[in-house]
């Protein structure tokens, strides 16, 4: 999936049916803290089997729910883990155990580099069954074939790369080699060694290292937690390993890794409440939506054969300001609804709305007053000075970031040349939208 930046929701040629979202594996801090930010109310449920550590810390310190499910499903048996260090002897005799039951293997890779040379070995091992290749760089249509073909039994071996980690339940595949784990995260060797094992049958997974002599100590402490959790429903317990190795990661930030054993618990506790205390400090207050005012003395007329298009213009106007006073997502959706059933609105439709969606945003930065003096943008806001420098750090467009500054409890821009209303209204609308994308979920709400 992918997200795009968030001042694009708010454009009118956006198409808004590619912001439905699904329950997706992997998604990353960026992700969870954008979907987080549609809604000012909106219920986070996160599911994982191997948590990343700072997730698992929020749990289990009390700053997150958390519930475990522990409970396999009938008649699953765990899965036999062998770690070794690689030879061509242990692969061939894995995968003729595999094929001499009537099942079928994965052969897993941390690179694609490599896989057309594990093909030639293979062939020249199996000749008489059928391999191939599946990575993400292959084409679409082809790698489709390849998968409904394995599903189907007709390949016997498929050689891949870390594609295969999440969503394939192929209950004759029981057999996985992974080569080179030391390549691989803790919760990615979990995830592929979850592709077998998927009906009753006993699976197998074979995870091979080049030499221990030229492993980090981090990667045999990974290793060795995963031949101890070979049980079923071990992941919370893995990711417990896991974060014990990697640390708990920055709360607040996007980093999902730390030092936290080098700093001491104790010491890292005292920064945490330290850090908690200032978080007044960066915090915007939202104002209502009805009380903000927009001085631009700018009036849009509609076309008559738009309003003739309309069932009730009226009507229509009133739920717009509705949407709008209610919260982004509404204004949001009223808008797709609009376009869905009477099509792309005309220039002075689209100017209304965008003065919608100006005060929508101005009322969730905090800003009361927003107005113009020649070539002067004032918005009159509660923003303390902190703040702002904090999210126009983070904009995405230089050109806004370099025309703000703040003063007293006004945020100014002074533009170039004066612009007609209208073209200033569109600057002001793209410039709160780079504000309103750039403040991140804890400040924002």
């Amino acid at each position: 999936m992918e997200f795009k930046h968030s001042s694009c929701f708010f454009l009118p040629d956006i198409d808004f049916h590619a912001y439905c979202f699904f329950a997706l594996q992997r998604f990353g801090v960026k992700q969870k803290e954008k979907i987080a930010s549609f809604k000012t109310s909106v219920d986070v449920l996160t599911l994982s089997a191997t948590p990343i550590p700072r997730t698992l810390y929020l749990a289990l310190t009390g700053f997150r729910d958390a519930s475990l499910i522990s409970t396999p499903p009938p008649e699953r048996v765990p899965i036999r883990t062998h770690l070794s260090a690689y030879s061509k002897e242990k692969v061939i005799s894995a995968i003729k155990y595999e094929l001499d039951r009537g099942g079928q293997t994965f052969y897993v890779l941390p690179r694609i580099k490599g896989l057309e040379e594990v093909e030639e070995f293979l062939q020249q091992s199996f000749p008489d069954v059928e391999i191939a290749i599946a990575h993400g760089k292959q084409y679409s249509k082809q790698l489709e074939e390849t998968m409904e073909k394995f599903a189907k039994g007709e390949i016997k071996i498929l050689i891949c790369t870390n594609i295969v980690e999440s969503g394939l339940d192929i209950q004759n595949a029981n057999t996985i080699i992974v080569q080179d784990v030391q390549q691989f995260g803790l919760a990615q060797l979990y995830q592929l060694r979850g592709r077998v094992g998927r009906a009753d049958k006993e699976a197998h997974a074979h995870l091979f290292y080049p030499d221990k002599s030229l492993l980090s100590d981090q990667a045999l402490e990974r290793l060795a937690a995963l031949e101890e959790c070979r049980d079923l429903g071990q992941g919370f317990q893995l990711a417990e390993r896991d974060m014990a190795i990697r640390g708990f990661g920055n709360i607040f930030g996007e980093q999902q890794t730390g030092d936290v054993g080098n700093v001491g618990i104790d010491l890292f506790f005292e920064m945490l409440f330290e850090c908690l205390s200032k978080v007044e400090e960066y915090r915007v207050i939202s104002v209502p939506y009805q009380s903000v005012q927009l001085d631009l003395n700018i009036n849009p007329h509609l076309p008559s054969e738009y309003i003739n298009n309309l069932d009730n213009p009226m009507e229509i106007i009133n739920e717009a300001e509705k949407a709008a006073e209610k919260d982004m997502w509404s204004l949001m959706q009223f808008t797709e609804n609009l376009r869905r059933q009477y099509g792309k609105e005309p220039y002075s439709m689209e100017i209304l709305l965008k003065k919608l969606y100006v005060r929508r945003m101005a009322a969730d930065l905090g800003i009361m007053r927003i107005y113009a003096s020649g070539k002067m943008v004032g918005m009159k806001t509660n923003m303390s000075q902190k703040v702002f420098k904090l999210i126009t750090d983070s904009m995405a467009s230089d050109v806004h970031r370099n025309s703000l500054n703040f003063e007293d409890d006004q945020i100014k821009a002074g533009l170039l040349l004066e612009l007609p209303r209208e073209q200033l209204l569109n600057w002001i609308f793209q410039c709160l939208a780079e504000l309103h994308a750039s403040l991140p979920a804890l400040i924002k709400y």
